[in-house]
């Protein structure tokens, strides 16, 4: 493929970036029993302490996503590095629970400055016909990096507890440097022609969210925020779950994330492409929807440690299929607004991350079980949902039906 040979180094700096910072998010699943312990902090104080990260990466989505289509991708994605390293560096030196919570503000912003720029990087170096193999690299990366992260973070912690951190906060700087002297920008005179058509007119955040309703992508937004509630009600705690429930150390939690991560990685690279073009994304969409919302719930009735990995396995394979299906859907409904749609599907994402981790918290603190009860509901209705939206299209339709 094109794509594959022409614009192979590129690629492969998107992926290093993103997955740098997963990697970096998802270090703190396996720890975050033994910092809750030494921290002295509850079940609603995490949950809220992961919800700071999508508050702010929330708030700076839209902006960013027009930033990168004004200013260049290259120069948003060198800046979300550096600020992504000096997020971990604070994690780890925090002693003090405000200290999490800017630290985790801080990688917040990194996140709102470098998915727009990637997504809409990955957009601009592939053709329609390269998008949706392009976007599963992308996510590849996303997934593998977010759920791989947990594994490094169990294995780093033997060595120390706020050690992942510190060579997080190393590998940030790495990478930024790296994209700082081999990523290409596009020509500024190219950005400047494009920005106008990119930007339209300036609007406040809640303006652009509240008239996202009227746009052919908004129903993709829709199952982007309840996948991400439902997801993060799952992700959040899953740490804290089997800590609580089965007595699951840092080295188990890390297992379990690890091996349900390879398998989706793996589709989404070699297999990904076929299965959209082979049953299409709106009845992807809803069959993962589906097998997320069952296994979830499965999960509560499982006793057995090989049980649990098979169940994750499942679960992470869903979603990982589900994320860079809606991507695409979204990346060829956007045309010109390539940033801007990507910033847009990142301030939804996020949306869903603030409420979800904050619910999964305050519910885990009254019931162990009471969270994925909630994710699993949240999910069957989004497939409810998706399977409604897709029997009322009409045949040649081209636009996503809006939800009323």
């Amino acid at each position: 493929m094109k794509l594959l040979l022409k614009n192979r180094g590129a690629l492969l700096l998107l992926i290093l970036n993103l997955f740098l910072m997963f990697t970096g998010i998802g270090l703190i699943v396996p720890i975050l029993p033994k910092f809750m312990n030494e921290m002295g902090v509850t079940g609603s104080i995490a949950g809220l302490l992961v919800a700071a990260f999508s508050l702010t990466q929330f708030l700076f989505s839209p902006v960013a996503g027009r930033l990168a289509d004004r200013f260049g991708r290259k120069r948003m994605i060198v800046s979300g590095m550096l600020v992504f390293a000096l997020s971990e560096w604070l994690f780890g030196v925090a002693n003090d629970t405000w200290l999490l919570f800017v630290a985790r503000m801080l990688g917040g912003v990194s996140g709102a400055m470098i998915m727009p720029a990637v997504m809409a990087y990955a957009a601009d170096i592939t053709t329609p016909e390269e998008r949706a193999a392009g976007m599963g690299y992308i996510n590849a990366a996303i997934s593998t990096g977010f759920i791989i992260g947990p594994g490094i973070g169990g294995y780093l912690a033997t060595f120390g507890l706020r050690v992942p951190f510190y060579i997080a906060a190393v590998a940030g700087l790495v990478a930024a440097l790296a994209t700082f002297l081999l990523l290409k920008e596009r020509s500024s005179s190219t950005v400047q022609e494009e920005a106008p058509s990119q930007q339209g007119p300036r609007i406040s955040l809640w303006t652009q969210l509240r008239m996202s309703y009227r746009e052919p992508y908004f129903f993709s937004l829709i199952l982007v925020f309840v996948m991400s509630f439902g997801l993060a009600n799952f992700e959040t705690i899953f740490g804290l779950f089997v800590d609580h429930k089965f007595g699951f150390g840092p080295d188990d939690i890390a297992f379990i994330l690890t091996f349900g991560s390879i398998a989706g990685a793996v589709v989404q690279v070699t297999a990904f492409s076929w299965i959209l073009k082979t049953f299409g994304e709106k009845r992807v969409i809803s069959a993962c929807l589906l097998v997320a919302a069952i296994f979830v719930l499965l999960v509560l009735f499982a006793h057995k440690f090989w049980i649990i990995c098979a169940f994750t396995f499942i679960i992470f394979l869903a979603t990982d299929i589900l994320r860079p299906t809606i991507s695409t859907q979204m990346s060829m409904l956007a045309k010109d607004q390539q940033g801007y749609v990507a910033g847009l599907n990142s301030a939804f994402t996020s949306l869903g991350n603030i409420i979800g981790p904050i619910v999964a918290g305050v519910l885990l603190d009254a019931n162990v079980n009471a969270p994925y009860v909630l994710a699993s509901v949240v999910l069957l209705l989004s497939f409810l949902l998706s399977v409604r939206a897709r029997k009322g299209r009409k045949p040649g339709e081209k636009k996503v039906p809006a939800i009323s």
